[in-house]
């Protein structure tokens, strides 16, 4: 039996201890925002966050995160999440739209812990995800955007 606490909730689930906790929250949990891309933390569309910080979910075995705090892309609700959304329409990030929970999961990290990045700090956190659109210079202007906003409201909380 592994514990889990995603988006605030425990669960108790029976499985697999070495299955990968994108299958756990995917096909367990009926968490389908996180999406599969490579299966080999390459792309970045399985992005979640454990205790805020960014991983990769396709290789991360489900009992390497059992006790910790789970945060899936239906569930972030912060400022700096708030604000990140906001830039990604503004900026009309989205084109097909399958890497985009990972790349806003992956932002709202780096802006946590880097509340003003610059081109090279964005560059280096987003360099292993993919984005088939290649809409990689308005996500590099909605990061800046967001941080901008969450600048004048005060900072990130």
């Amino acid at each position: 039996m592994i514990k889990l606490t995603v988006n605030g909730e425990t669960h108790s689930l029976e499985v697999d201890p070495e299955m990968p906790l994108l299958w756990v929250l995917r096909d367990r949990l009926g968490l389908t925002g996180t999406k599969y891309g490579c299966g080999m933390a390459l792309c970045g569309s399985c992005t979640v966050h454990v205790h805020g910080t960014a991983i990769r979910s396709c290789i991360t075995p489900v009992s390497s995160v059992e006790g910790k705090s789970i945060t899936t892309i239906e569930n972030v609700g912060s400022p700096v999440a708030t604000a990140v959304q906001e830039a990604w329409e503004k900026h009309n990030v989205v084109q097909c739209g399958y890497c985009q929970s990972g790349q806003i999961m992956n932002a709202i990290a780096l802006l946590k812990n880097n509340p003003a990045p610059t081109d090279d700090d964005i560059n280096e956190a987003f360099k292993d995800i993919l984005c088939r659109c290649h809409t990689y210079a308005r996500i590099r202007t909605a990061i800046h955007t967001a941080a901008a906003a969450l600048a004048v409201k005060g900072g990130a909380a």
